[in-house]
């Protein structure tokens, strides 16, 4: 069986967690796995007070393309991912993935496999906005 990516996109509104776990849900389904990224009150130390999120034109080709990725290399029945760019600020939600399988192992290893390979390869860079008035770029090039 070959495993789909049902749902891949950047989005500038607030994340869905039930539009992403919809996307996944299928009969065959016997587990999701899902990670949730939230934006934290610190940083390495940091206060944190916003955060912004940029994207190059690529980046919902480029995860597309990783979730296909990761799709074909584990034994998981489908893949939905989420990112948000824009302005967030602590509690918001950054990322959302949600992967499905017959059985709970292959679906935690693909959702962690997906979020470090969007995280290592998606052209999304975040300016962070500390409460001391420092910021920082991370992932820019």
């Amino acid at each position: 069986m070959t495993a789909a990516v049902r749902y891949a996109r950047v989005v500038d509104t607030a994340l869905s967690v039930d539009r992403v776990v919809a996307a996944v849900s299928d009969a065959r389904v016997g587990g999701i796995a899902l990670f949730i990224g939230v934006v934290r009150d610190t940083d390495e130390g940091h206060g944190v007070q916003s955060l912004d999120y940029t994207q190059h034109p690529s980046a919902e080709q480029v995860l597309l393309a990783c979730a296909e990725r990761v799709a074909a290399a584990h034994d998981v029945i489908s893949v939905a991912v989420e990112h948000r760019v824009g302005h967030l600020v602590v509690g918001d939600l950054a990322v959302v993935v949600a992967t499905t399988s017959a059985h709970r192992g292959s679906s935690f290893d693909a959702s962690r496999a997906l979020i470090d390979t969007l995280k290592a390869e998606v052209p999304i860079w975040k300016h962070q906005l500390f409460s001391d008035g420092t910021e920082e770029w991370v992932g820019a090039p």
